[in-house]
């Protein structure tokens, strides 16, 4: 067998069978401190596929960065083929401010891929487009909700991808919802290079939400084994994700507090009551029902609502059995003992 080369990155070698932290110079703040881009290179013994996985690229969305913590802590990676690259805060920027954009209020997830003489933003995006997502076969980029909302484990990606379609099944989160290509985002700017690319979405930012991290840790460890990088795990039945090819919001058609009446990954019926907003008298009342039967993937965690927010994120299912099925064994698998992770 051929010998495996190390993995260079940043002018750090990385030899077969080990791990290193790579600071991949950024930019200086104006208080003279260097600010990078760390990445944790983890190279297989064996051959194999180069997958990355990313989190804070708005830096208030920090679930992501505990399931690359907790991931880069399975014993399982011992037995890697290929290279795995972690980059838990790619926006160092946001995360240390607690905020999703970087200092010049530019959103870095419409700033790829960047260029090297540009904005703060474009810099930044461009720096991970050529070291990191350049050099990978597969990516997967871990969000959460924002502004107040939460969101039920999800994978967002294209739904004419038969490829990605396969890596999201894979992966396993109860849900998968089509998700276009946005301008300047990570996922176009990996996907304009041909190379597949995850979405995963779940919780809300700022929070640590348990059932969304270890939804996403068990989530790249199936994926990983999917394609080949980690051992075959113990075979089990588990039903396929729900994919759903319409979502929508439910929002409200009247200013006031709004008082829910569902959660996330109910099963609602059309016209179900999804909540009521009122004024702080209760004078004036409207109730907020359900346009179509789905199952409810986000909600509006913050009660107060002008006229027009958005409340509830529906999203249709082609079968509401095979649906129920789904989201039942996603909520009785919620133990990271049966899958075998350390936490």
């Amino acid at each position: 067998m051929k010998q495996v080369a190390p993995f260079v990155l940043g002018g750090v070698s990385v030899e077969p069978g080990t791990r290193a932290t790579v600071n991949l110079p950024v930019a200086r703040l104006y208080t003279h401190n260097a600010m990078t881009l760390p990445v944790q290179v983890v190279h297989g013994r064996k051959k194999g596929a180069t997958l990355f996985v990313s989190a804070a690229v708005h830096g208030d969305e920090i679930n992501g960065v505990e399931i690359i913590r907790r991931l880069l802590g399975q014993r399982v990676l011992g037995s890697l083929r290929g290279t795995l690259l972690a980059i838990p805060v790619v926006n160092p920027f946001g995360f240390i401010q607690r905020a999703r954009y970087l200092p010049d209020r530019r959103d870095l997830n419409r700033s790829f891929p960047g260029t090297p003489k540009g904005s703060l933003a474009g810099r930044l995006a461009h720096l991970f487009m050529s070291e990191v997502a350049s050099r990978s076969d597969f990516g997967v980029d871990l969000h959460t909700g924002s502004n107040f909302r939460s969101n039920l484990p999800q994978i967002r990606t294209s739904l004419d991808d038969p490829r990605a379609i396969e890596l999201a099944t894979a992966f396993g989160a109860p849900i998968i919802v089509p998700s276009e290509l946005r301008e300047g985002s990570l996922r176009e700017a990996v996907a304009e290079l041909g190379k597949p690319v995850l979405v995963y979405e779940g919780g809300e930012a700022l929070y640590f939400n348990e059932t969304v991290i270890s939804v996403g840790l068990k989530g790249m460890v199936r994926l990983m084994r999917h394609i080949g990088m980690l051992p075959p795990g113990r075979k089990s039945h588990r039903a396929d994700p729900v994919i759903t090819d319409y979502t929508s919001w439910v929002r409200a058609g009247m200013s006031g507090i709004f008082a829910r009446k569902v959660k996330l990954g109910a099963l609602v019926r059309k016209n179900a009551l999804l909540g009521v907003l009122s004024d702080p008298f209760g004078d004036d009342r409207e109730e907020v029902r359900a346009p179509f039967s789905g199952v409810v993937i986000g909600e509006l965690n913050l009660p107060l609502a002008h006229e027009g927010d958005a409340l509830i994120h529906l999203a249709k299912v082609p079968d509401q059995d095979e649906a129920e099925e789904v989201l039942d064994e996603y909520a009785s698998s919620l133990t990271d003992e049966d899958f075998g992770l350390e936490r």
